[in-house]
């Protein structure tokens, strides 16, 4: 039996308990004859970490947590087209350089340019993301990096020194692909190299990258991630477990005795090993076949309710206050006090994760999400000549700013980095971070429409539209989302395989070494080597 149920308590309480496949358990456990061996010490490792409190996670991975901050750090990059850009919307130089003459004599930026300009970015990073899912697994995360890196440095010179509207948008398009290979490596390799107790806080960190402007950057990161190690689970993927347990030293911290790299790195081979006695394969199409199909979706979703959730309509910012009738400078203002929450609401983000898991708090930021957009919308209602109604709608988009970096805009990468299975992580990822971008090119068109005073000119109402999404996403979450808190790799891959419910995801308990079929194997071998050789038999 996969499932069965196990006596908690007084014998009321019960709980599901789920263990790997038998086949392929057995499958490994036969054809391998250091089997035994290899899940003795992948057992022991994942109990390890599962009792790993966060100050030791630290003390054993201060080299990892520090390599997956640098490498994080790349996707600072980014930054520069997701609030700078839109920033740039809204001031009256960049107005009358790059827009059009309006009747009363102000310049605006067409809606169609504003689009443009954004959604030039998104196209670059939807190829680089297709091209990263191929790379990355080739060549690794190192060598990826630094071709991104030195691509960078090479684009960056077109928007830097941009003559016209149409020399700007190339070279969003053209660092948009360096760009979108920062946006999935970063992540996926801070969730490899770190262990369970620091995995949500080094994949969450990213979110912090954006609110920094940041130029000189590609030097220093081309140099932290020349000096990094290469993630062990892909080397474990390449067959390279000497090379793995190498790089997991570098690591890690010598002077742990507790610590037993040979532990970990057999943690890491059976997960691999049984992912593929599972026919989990490394293809984009294998992402859709089977239960990891489920583990696709959710990923995709997850990434997506950041574009669905209004995040591209608080990017928006300083030119949504301005249009609702505050001034140039005041719209500014409240816009470096949003940055300044969300930077706030990421860290705190980091402590509520440790109490309440990933699903509660994503669950409960899109809720408090729905409620601040919709009185946005409410307000809106009055006249547009209420100077208080138009503080109102800024202090009300503050706050959505902060709880949006609390729950979904941090634990997002936290959540899709869990999701799919060790041998799709990369190409998953990319697949979820397309999914997000594709959504974003469409709110890139219907946004600047939104606002734009020469095109739809909703303003605050559009506040109705985006709670409304808030609401759907928050539903969604509640059926569909998992809580991956305190799991390693291999317990979640049983969890999809015996496909666990969301809601139960969290209570059920996880056998992923499967101890029965463990003592039967290590019987049947005992009996092997007691029976006589065919020599001896025929001696007698």
């Amino acid at each position: 039996m996969s499932i069965h149920l196990e006596g908690v308590g007084d014998g009321l309480d019960k709980k599901a308990v789920v263990q790997t496949e038998d086949i392929a358990y057995t499958k490994l456990a036969t054809r391998n004859q250091d089997a035994t061996d290899l899940i003795r010490k992948a057992q022991e490792a994942t109990n390890k970490e599962h009792h790993m409190s966060l100050w030791k996670s630290l003390r054993l991975y201060p080299t990892a947590a520090l390599f997956s901050i640098i490498i994080s750090a790349t996707i600072v990059m980014e930054g520069f087209q997701l609030n700078l850009m839109q920033g740039f919307f809204a001031m009256p130089a960049f107005q009358r350089k790059y827009g059009v003459r309006q009747a009363d004599g102000s310049y605006q930026l067409t809606a169609s340019w504003q689009a443009g300009l954004t959604n030039g970015a998104a196209t670059g990073e939807i190829l680089g993301l297709t091209l990263n899912g191929i790379v990355c697994e080739r060549y690794g995360y190192r060598k990826t990096l630094l071709a991104s890196l030195f691509a960078v440095t090479c684009f960056i010179f077109l928007p830097f020194f941009a003559q016209n509207i149409q020399m700007l948008e190339a070279g969003e398009i053209l660092l948009g692909i360096p760009w979108g290979i920062f946006q999935t490596t970063s992540t996926v390799y801070a969730s490899e190299v770190c262990p369970v107790a620091l995995r949500a806080y080094l994949t969450t960190y990213v979110n912090l990258i954006p609110f920094s402007l940041q130029w000189t950057w590609p030097i220093p990161l081309a140099i932290g991630v020349f000096l990094a190690p290469e993630s062990p689970w892909w080397l474990v993927r390449k067959g390279r477990n000497e090379d793995a347990k190498k790089a997991l030293l570098r690591l890690t911290s010598r002077h742990d005795h507790d610590f037993n790299p040979e532990e970990t790195i057999a943690m890491m081979v059976y997960t691999n090993e049984i992912e593929k006695e599972t026919e989990v394969g490394t293809t984009y199409w294998d992402c859709f076949r089977g239960v990891n199909l489920r583990r696709t979706e959710i990923t995709c979703v997850v990434f997506a309710i950041q574009n669905l959730s209004g995040a591209a309509f608080m990017n928006y910012s300083t030119y949504f206050m301005q249009q609702a009738g505050l001034s140039t400078t005041a719209a500014f203002n409240l816009a470096m006090v949003q940055y300044s929450l969300g930077a706030i609401g990421t860290i705190l983000s980091w402590g509520l994760m440790l109490y309440f898991g990933r699903r509660t708090l994503y669950i409960a930021g899109l809720s408090l999400q729905c409620l601040f957009m919709m009185i946005i919308g409410f307000i809106s209602l009055a006249p547009s000549s209420n100077d208080k109604a138009s503080w109102a709608i800024g202090g009300m988009l503050l706050a959505y700013t902060f709880f949006y970096d609390l729950a979904v805009g941090s634990v997002c990468y936290s959540l899709v980095a869990e999701m799919p299975a060790n041998r799709l992580r990369t190409k998953t990822v990319v697949l979820a971070r397309n999914t997000y971008n594709l959504i974003g090119l469409v709110n890139n068109v219907i946004i600047p429409y939104m606002i734009n005073p020469s095109a739809w000119n909703w303003r605050g109402k559009a506040g109705f539209f985006w709670g409304g999404l808030c609401f759907l996403c928050a539903t969604y979450c509640y059926f569909r989302l998992p809580e991956p808190k305190g799991r390693t790799f291999a317990e979640l891959d049983v969890l999809f395989d015996q496909k666990v419910s969301a809601r139960k995801f969290k209570s059920t308990v996880v056998d992923a070494f499967h101890e029965e079929s463990l003592a039967k194997v290590d019987a049947s071998r005992a009996d092997e080597t007691k029976k006589p050789s065919v020599d001896e038999n025929n001696q007698v």
